[in-house]
């Protein structure tokens, strides 16, 4: 019977860290004077860092809206051409403090499990975003379209450089089929 109170005090443990809000990483700097109303909508992701759960993905888009609850719907869909099959997860966001204009927001695809969404670059129209995670290990660029202009890529990646981030470690995603 010594196991069940190792148990019940991790299981506490994970859930005071897992229903936390996540903060951006040290040093970075999350927009300001954010709306969410022109943030919704549809995004295609242009590049990321790669992570075991968009590994392989093409054509992945984001798109995100309003709950009843006030926070964001988001879907996450990618094509898997391994598979030849659509991948498709759904999650909700919550802003991380009540100000509503700062582009720090939490995310979770399962249960109480959040991780960190901030968006720490975004032009005047809202056509380009750079976001990151809780941490330099995930990283974002998103645009209204599925390709984006040399320039807008060179901004991007020296938003993100300047941040701490490892661009060279961009995949750059596949938009268009095959």
């Amino acid at each position: 019977m010594r196991i069940l109170p190792v148990v019940a005090a991790v299981t506490a443990a994970l859930l005071v860290v897992s229903c936390s809000s996540p903060t951006p990483p040290k040093g970075v700097t999350v927009i300001e004077n954010f709306d969410t109303q022109r943030y919704l909508g549809t995004w295609y992701e242009i590049a990321r860092l790669d992570h075991r759960f968009e590994r392989g993905l093409e054509r992945v888009t984001a798109t995100y809206s309003l709950r009843d609850d006030g926070g964001l719907k988001v879907i996450n869909r990618g094509y898997n051409p391994e598979r030849g099959m659509w991948q498709e997860s759904e999650g909700k966001a919550y802003f991380t403090t009540n100000d509503k204009t700062r582009a720090s927001l939490k995310v979770s695809f399962f249960g109480p499990f959040y991780g960190g969404y901030n968006v720490i670059a975004l032009d005047d129209d809202y056509q380009n975003a750079l976001v990151c995670g809780p941490n330099r290990d995930y990283l974002w660029i998103l645009s209204r379209n599925p390709t984006i202009t040399p320039e807008v890529k060179q901004r991007m990646v020296d938003v993100a450089t300047r941040q701490g981030f490892e661009v060279n470690k961009l995949i750059w995603v596949k938009q268009t089929p095959r």
